[in-house]
């Protein structure tokens, strides 16, 4: 059964601008969650990572914050080099959800 709140998600993800800023928040959450588990996962504070990084903590604290949307390609390569991970990224389509075969090109 569904929640009002999941009633009144549906409505307005049916508007265009709403659903592509919904998506948006959404990649910034996730890359805010995966940061925060690597590092702890590492056993580092943010203050520990950032010395590491040679930055701030605050530095820290804004990438793993699901409403920063500032992060530079540079630095979450530094942070997932750091923290023992790799950065991938993908671009699709907008009509599509997934691709598959990424890293392959069929460009001559």
């Amino acid at each position: 059964m569904k929640t009002n709140f999941d009633l009144y998600l549906e409505e307005q993800l049916k508007n265009p601008d709403f659903a592509a800023r919904f998506a948006k928040a959404g990649e910034a959450w996730d890359i805010a969650v995966q940061i925060a588990a690597l590092r702890q996962e590492a056993g580092l504070t943010q203050r520990a990572l950032a010395r590491k990084l040679k930055t701030s903590q605050q530095q820290i604290s804004r990438i793993e914050s699901p409403s920063y949307e500032g992060h530079s390609l540079s630095m979450l390569r530094r942070v997932a080099h750091t923290l023992g991970a790799e950065v991938h990224v993908v671009l699709e389509r907008s009509s599509q959800r997934r691709l598959t075969g990424i890293g392959h090109s069929n460009a001559q």
